[in-house]
């Protein structure tokens, strides 16, 4: 019959008492004559509490079965044929044999044996429960070690209490378990102070161990036990020396050893292998000078220990660590054995000095006279991840995989798995690195931790964000890698649900109380448009560092927030004590850049050149950026000058669109040609940068070579090249040829659906976008932020209202939380429908606070209107675009056109007046055409044309005739407070009526005439240009900052609703 182990009590020590009768008390242990002892473990005779040692014995009598151990001791029978002979002679009852066979079974990790054996003895002894608890320890089972040791506690017998090499096991398996078993292991102390071993030297050198590895921070219980120790031999200093070695505290490491030189105990103490492996792994751990290291190493051959296995391992890893590599190979090659360690150490110390291709050879070389194990190739798999050619790393990689699966010890060290894919994702073979994962028989947090970052870093987000949702399947918590990598992936997705059920596992298991955890908390947040979550969880943070401002601003200037706030957030990092870098600097700029604060822009250079952060380029086209935004282009050119050296694609972007922004068309399509004519490569990515400079400025023909550039180069078939051709040709008014490349499209992705579906918005197409948004949901493509921006914007040009809300309250349903853009396209439909009530509550409903962008669009809706409460509320948002962004030009002219229209003369002289304080500049209305001898520009009665006679000249035939034909100048669009001839003059000088003027003067073809606006067109020159174009027979395709407006025949494209 099977005794099963008794319930496990609270540590405490139990004494059987005669006058206890709850339960029968255990038969007498059986009187066995005395045992040979066993490396002193199997003693039969245990010190009692209270008692005296007992009188010294004369020789034990020999064993009747004795030759049963002797046979096991010369190797002559396995634990199982010893296990039948005791079977076959009856003797499975025996005490002493049946200990000496759970001893066996345990210490060859034969657990299940060795406890089977255990419940099947009739009796068992201290040596029993030891020896099981000593088995458990040996073979990492920690916890199953401590309910042992409970349930030997709770037997409470004299026979069966703990001995030294209990309590030494147990603390062992303290040590092993670590910081979360200090509670349990000063509990164990506890009990050891109420034994004779309080004072026992195996006993405190155990204790000294375990509090080393299980304390955090100065190890004063393992001094004080040191302290404490009466009779100390070199175990004992051997054991407190490791302890402050391996926390770092070179300086009391080498105090204790010169001490130890200097005891005058009675035991010798001299110096062996662990005492000089302590001292070396000193000045590994911590940051001393090298030197140290060379007057150890001095010591030890003097000491003649530097053949030993163990000492040189350690002086290899010291001396690699330190980067004295030529000393580390000298050691290594010097020793007589080496061995797995010895080799791990000097690959550690070559990897970490940058040398992965060196530590990749000396493996090579070494593999068939070493032995190694898993620890070297994990270390080998994370140096070929690190190699600096990828494709080599890639070769050598596969190459040690076959080594690998030759071992077999792929099938049994899961983090030998874990590194190929790590290795195989850093080489870029993302489909190796699956097929390992998915071949794995068991997975490891690591393995899953592995893989999600993998997918993530990768751009694969979405088989990142199934991962995550397999590995929680499997019941497996998240680490800080897996959440910061599934919250990262929700970011870029924009899956605002996934990322809160993230946020959800993230608080369950405590992670959200790390700082890089909430970093990328507020990094998703705010990617998914939630402003206020991202606010509170960066609020809520107990500690910041450079990520979490760097985080909240890339938020700030994605949510285009007001400067004001930004620059605040910026002073209150400074004012923290933090130091900015590159990625704070480009994300305070991404913040000005919109808003053209050319002052602030100076200042955060002056703060950059402060910071030594000029020299990334990065920061420099930042800057470009913001100069361009600003209107300083002299700034911007002598910074593209200065890194003439440094140049990227951004670089030569910055500078194009710079051009582009300020009306420097000819230096913009001067720039295109710079660059493809200069060192600079034209890749995919170049390649579309031009076509989007092609489309910015409305170039045609550029355009159309730069296409048969790709044909030629073999680049067109890129979705990516392709995506750009389609917006190309539909910002250039071809919106059929954009419909063809889009339709010829092979694969198309969330860009290319996105483009053609506002070249369709833009040319006023509304009905055609949403058939092709239809046809997009339908393909299983997922529409995004951009896409429902197009939708809406299609909706509001077409006049389709309720279509247009119908799709904003679906965007949840795609798990996308509307933005303050998606906002501005529904206010700007309810406008155009003239529902005051429908933008009040919409407003009231947004979840942000309304952005100048949202006064804007309110401030146009109500611009036509001689409603009273749309004037009010035109006023508010004036009033609200000068509060909110005093330093920016287009606020003001809003506001003056606003109030212009509104017959509010006085107050349109009074913003124009405050314009000029504020010292800020409106930007000039500027039209221009393309034609074959390049970019021609034109302002308001502007005079510096070398044609200007001739254009001025058509343009009184043309508006004399126009006039003929019923056209009648709209002098509410006039926004200076003249007489109405006066008006009437300015209202036929604006620019775009000079650029067809000018067009006419050049060619009386039937060829369409082509116009570029920077601005939305006004109400006279859109009704005069229906004129026009009946007048002369020809298309006009315009082109303003809003559409596309097809003027023929005496129509326009968009039905006059824009």
């Amino acid at each position: 019959m099977n005794r099963k182990l008794p319930p496990f009590p609270h540590l405490t020590l139990r004494f059987s008492s005669s006058s206890s009768s709850a339960s029968p008390s255990p038969p007498p242990p059986r009187r066995l004559p005395p045992p040979v002892p066993l490396r002193d473990l199997l003693a039969h005779r245990l010190p009692l509490l209270h008692s005296p040692a007992p009188p010294p014995r004369s020789s034990p009598p020999v064993h009747p079965h004795a030759d049963l151990l002797l046979r096991r001791r010369r190797g002559e029978a396995t634990p199982e044929s010893l296990h039948l002979e005791l079977v076959k002679r009856g003797l499975t009852h025996d005490l002493f044999l049946s200990n000496h066979l759970v001893n066996y079974y345990a210490k060859s990790s034969r657990l299940a044996c060795a406890r089977q054996v255990f419940d099947c003895m009739l009796e068992r002894n201290a040596v029993s429960w030891t020896c099981l608890v000593s088995g458990y320890v040996l073979s990492g089972v920690t916890d199953e070690a401590f309910r042992v040791f409970r349930a030997m506690l709770g037997v409470g017998s004299e026979c069966s209490r703990p001995t030294s090499f209990t309590f030494g096991s147990v603390l062992r398996a303290c040590q092993d378990a670590g910081p979360d078993k200090l509670g349990f292991a000063v509990q164990v102390h506890g009990l050891v102070s109420k034994t004779v071993y309080a004072s026992n030297t195996t006993v405190c050198n155990a204790l000294i161990s375990m509090y080393g590895n299980c304390s955090v921070g100065l190890p004063i219980q393992a001094q004080q036990v040191f302290d404490s120790t009466p009779v100390r031999d070199i175990i004992t200093w051997n054991a407190l020396m490791s302890v402050y070695a391996k926390k770092g505290h070179v300086v009391s490491t080498f105090t204790l050893f010169t001490a130890m030189l200097r005891d005058d105990s009675a035991i010798e103490l001299r110096p062996n292998e662990h005492t000089f492996g302590s001292l070396i792994t000193a000045t590994t751990v911590s940051s001393c000078s090298s030197r140290v290291l060379e007057q150890v190493f001095a010591r030890v051959l003097n000491s003649g220990s530097s053949g030993d296995l163990y000492v040189g391992s350690a002086l290899v890893s010291a001396f690699a660590r330190h980067g004295m590599l030529d000393e580390a190979k000298n050691i290594f090659l010097s020793l007589k054995e080496r061995n797995a360690v010895t080799l791990n150490g000097l690959i550690v110390g070559l990897v970490k000095q940058h040398c992965s291709e060196e530590a990749v050879g000396i493996f090579m070389g070494t593999r068939d006279s070493v032995v190694v194990n898993a620890d070297t190739y994990v270390v080998l798999l994370g140096a070929i991840a690190e190699f600096s050619v990828p494709e080599d790393g890639l070769m050598k990689g596969t190459e040690l995989h076959g080594h690998v699966l030759r071992t077999g010890l792929i099938d049994s060290k899961i983090a030998i798995s874990n590194s190929l894919v790590n290795m195989y994702a850093k080489c870029g073979s993302i489909d190796k690195a699956c097929r390992v994962f998915q071949l794995l028989c068991t997975r490891d947090r690591v393995s899953w931790n592995t893989i999600i970052s993998v997918l993530d870093q990768n751009g694969y987000c979405e088989g990142a964000m199934m991962k995550y949702c397999m590995m929680r399947q499997d019941c497996i918590s998240p680490s800080n890698f897996a959440a910061i990598s599934g919250l990262s992936s929700c970011a870029s997705l924009r899956l605002l649900s996934a990322g809160q059920q993230v946020h959800c596992d993230a608080v369950k298991w405590g992670l959200d109380l790390g700082t890089s955890v909430s970093n990328a908390l507020v990094k998703m947040y705010g990617e998914c448009g939630a402003r206020f979550e991202c606010w509170e969880v960066f609020n809520s943070m107990a500690e910041h560092d450079v990520v979490s401002w760097n985080s909240i601003m890339g938020v700030m200037a994605n949510l285009r927030a007001p400067i004001a706030e930004s620059v605040e957030v910026f002073s209150k990092m400074m004012r923290s004590g933090l130091a900015p870098n590159k990625v704070t600097f480009v994300n305070l700029l991404a913040t000005l850049s919109p808003s053209c604060v050319l002052e602030l822009g100076k200042q955060v250079h002056a703060v950059v050149l402060k910071h030594g952060a000029i020299e990334d380029t990065a920061v420099d086209n930042a800057l470009m950026s913001c100069y361009a935004k600003s209107g300083d282009m002299d700034s911007c050119e002598q910074l593209f000058s200065e890194i003439s050296g440094r140049r990227d694609a951004v670089s030569w972007n910055s500078m194009i669109s710079g051009y582009i922004y300020n009306g420097h068309l000819q230096e913009a399509i001067d720039c295109v040609w710079l660059m493809m004519h200069s060192d600079q490569v034209m890749d995919c990515c170049t390649f579309s940068i031009v076509l989007n400079a092609c489309a910015s400025v409305a170039a045609l023909e550029r355009g159309m070579e730069m296409h048969a550039f790709g044909i030629r180069s073999q680049l067109e078939s890129d979705v990516v090249v392709e995506s750009a051709l389609v917006d190309m040709y539909s910002k250039c008014g071809k919106i059929g040829y954009a419909s063809k490349v889009f339709t010829s499209m092979n694969q198309k992705n969330e860009f290319s659906w996105n483009s053609m579906i506002s070249g369709y918005a833009r040319h006023g197409l509304g009905r055609k976008a949403l058939e092709i948004f239809e046809e997009m949901q339908q393909s299983g493509a997922n529409p995004d932020h951009v896409t429902f921006i197009s939708v809406l914007s299609a909706c509001s040009h077409a006049g389709l209202v309720d279509r247009g809300v119908e799709y904003f309250e679906m965007m949840e349903d795609h798990g996308i939380l509307p933005q303050i853009e998606h906002y501005s396209c529904v206010i700007d439909l309810l406008g155009r429908a003239g529902k005051l009530m429908k933008i009040r509550e919409y407003i009231r409903r947004m979840p942000m606070k309304p952005n100048t962008l949202i006064w804007r669009t309110v401030l146009v809706a109500c611009r036509q209107s001689k409603d009273r409460d749309k004037i009010d509320m035109g006023l508010e948002a004036s009033r609200m675009l000068l509060e909110l962004e005093p330093q920016n030009p287009v606020n003001y002219v809003l506001a003056s056109n606003f109030y212009a229209a509104t017959g509010r003369w006085e107050d349109t002289a009074k913003t124009r007046a405050a314009m000029g304080g504020a010292g800020v500049k409106k930007e000039a209305g500027r039209s221009w055409v393309t034609l074959g001898d390049g970019v021609h520009t034109f302002i308001a009665g502007d005079r510096s044309h070398p044609s200007t006679k001739e254009i001025y000249e058509k343009l009184s035939v043309l508006i004399q005739k126009i006039r003929n034909a019923g056209y009648v100048p709209m002098t509410e669009f006039a926004l200076y407070d003249l007489e109405e001839e006066n008006k009437e003059e300015l209202l036929n000088y604006h620019s775009e009526k000079l650029a067809v003027a000018f067009v006419l003067t050049r060619s009386s073809s039937g060829v369409p005439i082509r116009i570029m606006k920077n601005l939305r067109v006004c109400g006279d020159c859109h009704t005069a240009f229906r004129y026009i174009s009946h007048a002369i027979g020809r298309q006009i395709i315009l082109r303003d900052a809003i559409r596309f407006h097809h003027f023929e025949d005496g129509k326009c494209s968009c039905g006059d609703y824009w």
